[in-house]
């Protein structure tokens, strides 16, 4: 297979946020008398929407509807002022994304993370590629691994689904990936092991970025 775009995940992926991602939270539950949590347990939560990690976050005798919604409300706040302290592209992503870029590669971003904060994070830190779609978690499409997004972008872009390389750190990734009938590609360098991703249907997992040139 000739592959024409790639669709990349975003934390874990070609940012490493999590430590901005710990601090916010962990301000948020500081505010309201909690107990905070070490960044290793965030690495386990990043991945499923600002929501659940909201969730696992807050002890079982606070996950009441009305609370969780406060603090996730918290939490934009928070991120919105936190999340460029730390967080910085993983080495070799500016080269493979410049590489693809002169192929004439198609790509596009898509993310678990609220649309709104994928798009910022894009303009700031991706500002230097074209990428022709970002999408992040919007009401109205279901988050990953549901492909409706992922083959919204395909869509989007006028491509077949079959043309696309899915690039991702996460079970839910590759799941996304087979789902939307994309070829999956699992990265040892994010958040999860590299058995998770096997055992989730990946077909290669590359240690570097610019190990993805040899699948194109």
């Amino acid at each position: 297979m000739h592959f024409k775009a790639v669709l990349f995940d975003m934390d874990g992926t070609l940012i490493n946020s999590v430590d901005d991602i710990a601090d916010a939270m962990n301000q948020v539950l500081l505010q309201n008398h909690l107990p905070v949590h070490p960044v290793k347990n965030y690495i386990n939560w990043i991945g499923d929407g600002m929501k659940n990690l909201v969730i696992n976050t807050l002890p079982i005798n606070k996950r009441e509807d009305t609370f969780i919604n406060r603090c996730l409300e918290e939490m934009k706040t928070a991120y919105s002022d936190m999340w460029m302290n730390k967080t910085h592209l993983y080495p070799g992503i500016p080269e493979l994304l410049t590489t693809l870029s002169e192929r004439k590669i198609k790509m596009a971003v898509l993310s678990n993370k609220h649309h709104r904060f994928t798009q910022i994070i894009t303009d700031k830190l991706l500002a230097a590629w074209k990428f022709d779609v970002i999408m992040g978690y919007k009401e109205g499409f279901p988050r990953k691994p549901n492909p409706t997004t992922a083959l919204e972008i395909a869509r989007q872009i006028n491509l077949d689904p079959t043309f696309f390389l899915y690039m991702g750190d996460s079970a839910i990734d590759m799941k996304t990936a087979i789902n939307a009938g994309m070829y999956p590609v699992g990265v040892s360098w994010g958040y999860r092991s590299t058995d998770s991703l096997v055992e989730s249907g990946a077909q290669k997992i590359i240690n570097k970025p610019n190990e993805l040139l040899s699948i194109i």
